[in-house]
Order: C-alpha cells, then sequence, then structure tokens
C-alpha cells in the first residue's frame, strides 16, 4: 500500500485551534493582572506569541524531519544524558518560587521537567522497539526501561513537582502497555509506588493541605481551600455561554494563576459551557488521532512515539481539566497548548511535529 505525502489534516488543525485559543485566553487571563503589574496589558500576551512563532517554526520542522532519524543511539542518550544534566542543574541554583523547575539566563527561563518527558518518550520508543516480544524479562527490558524513568522522576518529585513526575509515569506505562507489559505488572508498579505517594503526600505539609482541601474545601476557604472554591465558582458562573470574552470576573485577583494552571476556569466563566466543551472535544480529537495514527503505523519505533507523545498531551490536558473542575488535587501541570508558558507550548509543539511526520508516513 502507498503511504500517503501529506500530514494528518485533523490533527494539524485541532494543534493550530488549541494554539489560538490559548493566545485568545491567556490575553483574557492576564491583561488586568499584567497591566498592573508590567504597565502593559499585552505582556504575557507578547511573550506567549513569541513562543508560539517558534514553537510552529519547530512544530513545521518536525513534520519535515524523517522521524526515523531520532532513532540513532547518538541521538537517543544525548537527549537523555543532557536531560538528566539539565534536572540536576536546576536542582543546584537558587531556588525560583520556592522551587528548583527552572533555569534562568538573562531574560530565558527553561523547564527542565518539560523536556524529560519526550526525552523518556524518544528513550523508550528506542528501547523497546526490539523487545516487544521480552517484555516479561527483568534484566534485559523492564529493569533497563524503567531506570531511566526512575531517575527522572526521583529528579522532578526534588524540585519538588510532585504532578509532572505523575505525568511522565503515566507517560511511561502508556508506552509499555502498548509493548506488549502485562497488566499485572502495572498492577504491581502501582502497588509498589503507594507507600512512597504516601510519604510524598502526607509527609509533606503542603501536599497534605492540598489533599485535605480537596476533599473539603470549605474547610479552610480562605487558606488551603481558596484555589479550588475560585476555580468551581468561575466554572458555575459561567453557565450554558459565558458571560463574554474579557467579561469574566475571578481572574481580578480570585483565582491563584488565572493565565497558568487555572486558565479552563476562565475559559468556562467566559465561554461558558458550550466553550468548556469545545476545548475538551478538540482534546477528544487529539486522542482519536493520535490512537488512529498508532493503529496505522507498522514501525514499532514510530508507533511509541506516537503512544508517548499522545498520551503526554491528553494526559495533561486530563489532570489540568481535573483539577480545576474540583475532580483532582491542586497540581502544577498546564493545559497544554493553552496554558501561558514557553517551554511547555514550545517543546509540545515541536513533538506534534514528530506525530504528523509519523502520520505522514504511516501506512
Amino acid at each position: 500500500m502507498a503511504k500517503r505525502v501529506s500530514v494528518d489534516g485533523w490533527l494539524f488543525t485541532v494543534t493550530l485551534i488549541l494554539v489560538f485559543v490559548g493566545l485568545v485566553m491567556v490575553f483574557s487571563a492576564s491583561a488586568i493582572m499584567a497591566k498592573e503589574k508590567f504597565g502593559s496589558g499585552y505582556y504575557f500576551l507578547w511573550k506567549q506569541l513569541g513562543w508560539a512563532v517558534a514553537g510552529m517554526a519547530a512544530m513545521v520542522a518536525g513534520m519535515k524531519i524523517d522521524y526515523k532519524y531520532y532513532k540513532e543511539s547518538a541521538v537517543v542518550f544525548s537527549v537523555l544524558g543532557g536531560t538528566t544534566l539539565l534536572l540536576i542543574l536546576a536542582l543546584l541554583l537558587d531556588r525560583s518560587h520556592n522551587t528548583h523547575r527552572w533555569i534562568h539566563v538573562g531574560g530565558f527561563s527553561l523547564q527542565p521537567a518539560e523536556l524529560a518527558k519526550p526525552a523518556l518518550i524518544l528513550f523508550l520508543a528506542f528501547f523497546l522497539e526490539g523487545r516487544t516480544k521480552e517484555m516479561k524479562d527483568w534484566r534485559r527490558t523492564l529493569l533497563p526501561a524503567i531506570v531511566p524513568t526512575m531517575v527522572f522522576l526521583v529528579l522532578i518529585v526534588l524540585q519538588p513537582d510532585l504532578g509532572t513526575a505523575i505525568a511522565c509515569a503515566a507517560i511511561t506505562v502508556c508506552i509499555m502497555y502498548v509493548a506488549g507489559l502485562d497488566m499485572r505488572y502495572i498492577g504491581y508498579a502501582f502497588v509498589g509506588s503507594l507507600l512512597p505517594l504516601y510519604f510524598l503526600i502526607f509527609h509533606v505539609a503542603f501536599r497534605k493541605a492540598r489533599i485535605l482541601a480537596f476533599l473539603n474545601p470549605y474547610s479552610d476557604p480562605q487558606g488551603s481551600g481558596f484555589h479550588i472554591i475560585q476555580s468551581l465558582i468561575a466554572v458555575s458562573t459561567g453557565g450554558i455561554t459565558g458571560l463574554g470574552l474579557m467579561e469574566g470576573k475571578q481572574k481580578l485577583f480570585y483565582l491563584p494563576e488565572p493565565h497558568t494552571d487555572f486558565i479552563f476556569s476562565v475559559t468556562a466563566e467566559e465561554l461558558g459551557l458550550i466553550g468548556a466543551l469545545l476545548v475538551v472535544a478538540l482534546f477528544g480529537t487529539f486522542l482519536w488521532r493520535g490512537i488512529r495514527t498508532a493503529l496505522k503505523t507498522q514501525d514499532l519505533f514510530g508507533r511509541f512515539l506516537v503512544v508517548g507523545i499522545t498520551s503526554m498531551v491528553v494526559v495533561q490536558a486530563f489532570i489540568n481539566i481535573s483539577v480545576v473542575l474540583g475532580m483532582m488535587p491542586t497540581k502544577g501541570i498546564p493545559l497544554p497548548f493553552v496554558s501561558y508558558g514557553g517551554s511547555s507550548l514550545f517543546i509540545t509543539l515541536a513533538c506534534v511535529g514528530v506525530l504528523l511526520n509519523v502520520s505522514k508516513q504511516a501506512d
């Protein structure tokens, strides 16, 4: 059968729409705050637009570069080693916002944890391609696959950023499951993670407060429950059609970080249930086309890349929207393509370029 010569139009279009929605909502969510802090309501919009343009260029480049180029061991281990060094470097640098998540160079900021996700995807796709029939072999397959993941998880948790660590773990599980890992091994891994998660959550004050706030936010409405309550107020106020673009009230110094972690709250308040469901439908379409591409791709390396990139986008979207709706404890996970954040937007768009290249070559 002849290979397709064009990329997946659905994936490409959905990505463009999500980026456009993100630019509009970043401006709406941040304009007043930006005017107050920086003297210009366009401060965050211009920065996000710059990253969007750079990310689009990276996406187009990724569409044109044969994804099989990334199968070279020199490329894989250079990316893996470089990302590890950046994660370590972030821990050694001074704190920013009480965390070690960013590397600042002049006016440029990089969040190494964002690189960890595609680095893991690339390594696992490379390593598991020839081992799908040996997924029960602990010595030759499971342990070598898990070690880099565990190193990244530990380094990310130390930042501290448990939410991104959980996202990385979920991406790893998705790839390994598609590679043929038996569900019982996934169950063993889940049970084994319960004790570390217990200590990471209930023996760390701010995480314990988030869990308690998630269970009953009104027990401390001005403290740990404030974020969830304000988010739910924003979502419920929007109704069916919303208050109108730029007309939201919760972003006026009520919602914490309305242009980043809680941008979906602003979307629901201003565009209503219709706008919120449209965003969810766009991510649903992204998932559908990603699964379709994975099923049509005969090359296992390409299939694992597709599964990893698709799960990276969809898992983060699921976590972010669940937090906004009070279905999960608060985590610092951005909404892909939509939330303000240069590292996340650029890297995600670059990864989508690789996904589109695989779709172009799928049988």
